[in-house]
């Protein structure tokens, strides 16, 4: 069924690109594209659906080094709907499957360069920003800064805390912040990351710490799209307060 999916999203992605250089090799006027009812704009729609499918199918095997010939695509996509495919069925299969494998394998490693990579800038990164001024490294190995300090008491480990922040990687790129959403998070303190349970504990209510978290205080080797492999992470952190667990006995 996968396959059968894939084949259908090459073969209507081939037609778009297929249309569009079609396109812009004709020297005779073409008339304008109508949108006007719902069903031409549900038919434009599908086209342009797949047409930004191919085009970020073919970027992304072309960063793994596999750069496929928009000629060929669009031959195979003729030849075959005029019955003359110069591939079988069978034959399809075996290369489009040939080609998933290459692209897995080229994905892995790719992944893995770059997991290693992070890796090794953290380190570098952590070693020089131990040295600055206003720095304090823990046990751990977390680092943090003290950009103001509140006069509320520190929550424990057990503690539900809200709190506002902003997280980037080291190249500066933002992936989450609660600024944005405008909207502060709450959560239990020993069911996050393990440099933020470290971390909020040593910040009095009220207060706003800057924390650089070694990858293996953060999410590891686990890749989660903007948070890649092995990353460090950089967090500004405000705490707010510490709120009461309605589901402990009061005493």
């Amino acid at each position: 069924m996968k396959q059968t999916i894939k084949l259908s999203l090459i073969a209507a992605s081939v037609l778009a690109l297929t249309a569009c250089n079609q396109k812009a090799q004709e020297t005779a006027k073409v008339e304008e594209v109508k949108l006007e009812t719902e069903v031409q704009q549900q038919a434009y729609g599908i086209g342009a659906s797949v047409g930004n499918f191919l085009q970020k199918d073919l970027a992304d095997k072309k960063e793994l080094g596999i750069e496929l010939d928009q000629e060929l695509l669009m031959r195979g996509f003729k030849d075959a709907l005029a019955g003359n495919a110069k591939l079988d069925e069978e034959k399809i299969r075996e290369v489009l499957t040939a080609l998933d494998t290459s692209v897995r394998e080229k994905q892995t490693a790719k992944a893995e360069a770059d997991a290693k990579k992070n890796k090794a800038d953290g380190e570098k990164y952590l070693a020089e920003n131990a040295n600055k001024d206003g720095v304090t490294v823990t046990e751990s190995g977390l680092q943090y800064e003290v950009i103001s300090t509140g006069e509320g008491k520190k929550p424990v480990a057990t503690d539900i805390v809200k709190v506002h922040y902003k997280g980037t990687l080291l190249d500066g790129s933002e992936f989450d912040s609660s600024y944005s959403r405008n909207q502060p998070a709450t959560f239990p303190l020993n069911q996050v990351i393990a440099g933020w349970t470290e971390g909020l504990q040593l910040m009095p209510v009220g207060s706003k710490f800057k924390f650089t978290i070694p990858s293996d205080l953060g999410y590891g080797e686990r890749n989660l799209g903007k948070i890649p492999a092995n990353s460090t992470l950089v967090f500004e952190v405000e705490l707010l307060e510490i709120q009461e667990d309605k589901e402990k006995p009061a005493e």
